[in-house]
């Protein structure tokens, strides 16, 4: 009989096995442990919201989109305009969709701020680079999404906080978007509070803000998507609003195996 430790780690490796959560973050060198959904009495002080389960979130409207159903966190990391900040997912499945990184400037306090309304903006993202000559969007081998690289576990994606971005409190929402199977699209999002330092001013204008939900429809084209019909155009458009770059002249990435 499994002791109730045990347990918990044979079912967190049940549910890593069949899909994926960001399991810890860096933010500006500095590692934070991730949430562990199936263990909580051994991650009670982590900077991430602390989500119910990471099952696959099906629908642009359901609530849960927001932060995959978390809700608060107890502690928060600390990051200046042009630090590096990067989720780990402890495993990952899929070949195809997008990366979405966002923001959300609180209005006050943490304990007050649940990421409502149309304040979220995007900082980061990448999608699709195939060919649609050798590389379709359904290719598991040689992959044209930058997704892929996140395959196989204890991957990292690197974003960078939008240079001269104003201070204040924030959550930080990381999302992986697999469209593997044709015409189901799954989310997995998940967040993180982060205080951004210094004494910048940048603040991204209504153009580059949208609410989650609310950023996508469940009919969308790049949503809702036939990914196995090599037959139409080979090509993606990442939802929501462009990119908000701050005061930088362009976007920073990196990606860390």
């Amino acid at each position: 009989m499994l002791s109730p430790s045990v347990f918990s780690v044979a079912l967190f490796a049940a549910g890593a096995a069949a899909h994926g959560a960001v399991t810890s973050y860096t933010f500006a060198g500095k590692n934070y442990p991730g949430y562990q959904g199936f263990s909580p009495a051994n991650s009670k002080k982590v900077v991430q919201w602390q989500w119910p389960d990471y099952n696959p979130i099906t629908s642009c409207s359901t609530a849960k989109l927001r932060c995959n159903g978390g809700t608060s966190a107890t502690e928060s990391a600390t990051v200046a305009p042009g630090d590096k900040v990067s989720a780990t997912w402890g495993q990952w499945t899929h070949s195809q969709g997008p990366i979405l990184v966002w923001l959300y400037k609180c209005a006050g306090s943490f304990s007050s701020c649940d990421g409502s309304g149309a304040g979220w903006f995007k900082i980061d993202e990448a999608g699709f680079h195939g060919d649609g000559v050798k590389t379709f969007l359904d290719s598991e081998t040689g992959s044209g999404w930058d997704i892929a690289k996140l395959v196989g576990g204890n991957k990292q994606w690197t974003s960078t906080i939008p240079q001269g971005l104003a201070p204040g409190n924030y959550l930080i929402r990381h999302e992986l978007i697999a469209l593997h199977q044709a015409n189901a699209p799954q989310f997995y999002p998940e967040c993180a509070q982060v205080v951004v330092t210094g004494s910048g001013t940048a603040t991204p204008d209504a153009s580059y803000k949208a609410a989650i939900p609310g950023y996508c429809k469940d009919s969308d084209a790049n949503i809702k998507v036939p990914i196995n019909n090599r037959q139409i155009p080979q090509t993606y458009a990442i939802p929501g609003p462009p990119v908000f770059k701050g005061t930088g002249a362009k976007r920073v990435r990196d990606f860390t195996a």
